[in-house]
């Protein structure tokens, strides 16, 4: 949950509490049970099918328009299936704070001076028992909708991913739809201490809530009178705010809308909970479930643990969990280890920005993939926006060589900034040698976010925040996927042609990864062989070699807005003993458009293919068999 809000590596340290070669070598897959790559498709889900193109700052949902739930029509669907995409995260489901009157259905008015934006941020979650109702056409049958929504997906061959958000829950928090026996957080909580290790939240006796002085000319719902809107919120006592401020009132930059939920550390940093067996990382996931079987658990636990099966039993096929980080490993061993008990092929990802506890939350916390994010999804930008250099991909592989297949890689998500702003890249075609690397470097899976697909640049100011991410708390259109939509026959009747031709490359690259051998298989990198041995290759392509069975690729890129380059791109040593290439010529044919063939010459222990990579452009090059 980057979200708007920025903190250091020191401040996420002090939350959760406790807890360059050249040549870099081979790589195994390292879960043979998955045969193909995935692709996750993550979608605002309130944001898509709205084809409203107001886009008033501020604007209500009468003015501004929403999507719904039923607008991911089987049409719908089954385009997003054909993009190349095998499972679809609908962010924002659960049901947040909205500023919109829904009394008349039973549901409690939320106050905008702890709401960020109008519509909500999608991680101050209100109700984890149900959905947010902005989404259903008809509200008192919302959870309905979903499970319709859930079942279209289905249908369409794509697995469901939703959020949870375990660090953090509004601070309004209040279920109407819980299922019988389940009480909401901190409802039989002792607030007249700070900390008791089965209190859900942390308190501050006595002291009352205050609610943060707005900076830079901020005023909730741009100023807008609202009868909630007068600088004051009753939450008496105070509870500790969700990025860990124990402050009765929080900073502006604090997540002043949400409030740390604890699991059973002390103020001191005192586990209250049983750590895992040394060694037990390399423990299966039914060895974790028997671990915590005859264990006392903190009743957060228990909590999320049931809202995560609540979840699986209504169709759900995996979650996201915002800011794993920022609660104990041995909780995820606990979540986890249930959920793969009910589930074994649940897709389970986890936002983590530190690597040095990457391997713990995958090994220890159960976590299926974690964001590649500050070292792939960082070094990559940094080359897009001309400052990096490519020579330091390679080592990032090799850094990551054991838990490789763990880290999901994206270009954009709802935290980022978009490509074709003007504050990354300004120019979205910047996107394309990036998805070739970003999709072919690993086995891990690839996601894509909606609008990504057509150069969406996140210009509208939609209130609260600033341009440049789409908004995810207010309500808002996203033009160039509304031109895509066309009046929800989904067909881009309305895109324009540079709309529509980068949509078709992410649909051919795409389509080409779920369906490669060579992709869920070997990876060696030949960029720095050819860095000091090939005239005219520099630090603007990267290249390396994916091969499995008889299926061997090599991917060329060329990062370089302005300049074609032509090279004899070579293979090491080797690659040509493993690849069993014998003197002679071998055809090679990119995968992604079909239309650039070259010859790969074998000969005095030497392997050379003639290249001319245009600006950008980048290949897949497959070996055809002699």
């Amino acid at each position: 949950m980057k979200k708007i809000h920025s903190y250091s590596l020191a401040v996420i340290l002090s939350i959760v509490i406790g807890c360059t070669s050249e040549k870099v070598s081979e790589k195994k897959m390292k879960n043979p049970s998955v045969k193909k790559k995935a692709v996750v498709y993550q979608v605002f889900t309130r944001l898509f099918g709205n084809t409203n193109t107001t886009n008033k700052p501020w604007g209500t949902i009468e003015e501004n328009g929403v999507g719904k739930f039923n607008d991911f029509t089987n049409k719908a669907l089954s385009e997003i299936k054909d993009l190349g995409v095998t499972h679809i995260w609908y962010t924002g489901v659960p049901h947040h704070d909205v500023i919109r009157d829904y009394t008349e259905f039973g549901i409690s008015n939320d106050d905008p001076d702890v709401v960020k934006g109008r519509a909500g941020s999608p991680y101050a979650v209100k109700d984890y028992y149900n959905v947010n109702p902005d989404l259903a056409v008809n509200v008192e049958n919302r959870l309905e909708e979903f499970e319709a929504l859930i079942e279209r997906s289905h249908k369409n061959d794509l697995k469901v991913i939703i959020d949870i958000v375990p660090n953090h829950v509004a601070r309004n928090y209040k279920s109407l739809s819980n299922p019988a026996g389940v009480v909401d957080f901190g409802a039989n909580d002792d607030t007249s201490v700070v900390y008791d290790v089965d209190n859900n939240f942390y308190y501050n006796p006595n002291k009352e809530f205050q609610v943060p002085d707005f900076l830079n000319n901020y005023k909730p719902l741009g100023g807008e009178n609202h009868p909630l809107s007068d600088g004051m919120f009753d939450e008496n006592p105070s509870k500790w705010t969700g990025n860990g401020s124990r402050s009765v009132k929080p900073n502006f930059y604090d997540w002043y809308e949400t409030v740390k939920v604890n699991y059973g550390i002390s103020p001191k940093g005192k586990k209250d909970f049983d750590e895992l067996p040394l060694s037990f990382e390399n423990e299966d996931y039914k060895k974790h479930f028997e671990f915590w079987q005859d264990k006392k658990i903190p009743n957060s636990w228990i909590k999320f643990r049931d809202i995560a099966l609540y979840w699986l039993e209504k169709g759900v096929d995996g979650f996201r969990f915002d800011m794993a980080e920022m609660v104990p490993v041995e909780f995820w061993s606990y979540l986890n280890s249930s959920i793969k008990m009910k589930n074994p092929d649940a897709f389970l990802l986890a936002e983590v920005y530190q690597p040095h506890l990457y391997r713990d939350y995958i090994k220890k916390g159960k976590m299926d993939y974690l964001y590649d994010k500050v070292q792939l999804y960082d070094t990559i930008k940094n080359i897009m926006q001309g400052r990096g250099s490519t020579d330091n991909i390679a080592k990032i592989q090799d850094d990551l060589k054991d838990i490789e297949h763990n880290m999901l890689h994206f270009l954009e998500n709802h935290d980022e900034q978009r490509i074709a702003s003007p504050e990354f890249a300004g120019d979205a075609l910047k996107a394309k040698p990036a998805m070739v690397v970003s999709a072919t470097i690993s086995t891990a899976p690839t996601m894509v976010y909606f609008g990504q697909e057509f150069g969406e640049d996140g210009s509208e100011n939609a209130g609260f925040g600033t341009p440049s991410r789409t908004s995810i708390f207010d309500y808002i259109g996203v033009p160039t996927l509304q031109r895509w939509v066309n009046n929800k026959q989904f067909d881009g009747g309305q895109s324009t042609k540079e709309e529509l031709e980068l949509r078709d490359f992410y649909k051919r690259l795409l389509n080409f990864t779920i369906q490669s051998d060579a992709l869920m298989g070997e990876y060696e990198d030949i960029h720095h062989h050819n860095r000091y041995n090939t005239e005219w290759y520099n630090d603007k392509m990267v290249s390396f070699v994916r091969y499995k069975g008889d299926e061997k690729l090599i991917i060329v890129a060329n990062f370089n807005a302005e300049n074609t380059y032509g090279f004899e791109l070579g293979l090491p040593q080797n690659i040509i003993e493993k690849w069993n290439l014998k003197e002679g010529e071998y055809q090679l044919e990119d995968q992604l458009y079909k239309e650039f063939t070259s010859t790969l010459k074998v000969g005095n222990n030497k392997a050379i293919v003639r290249v001319d990579v245009k600006p950008l452009q980048s290949f897949i090059l497959k070996l055809k068999n002699n």
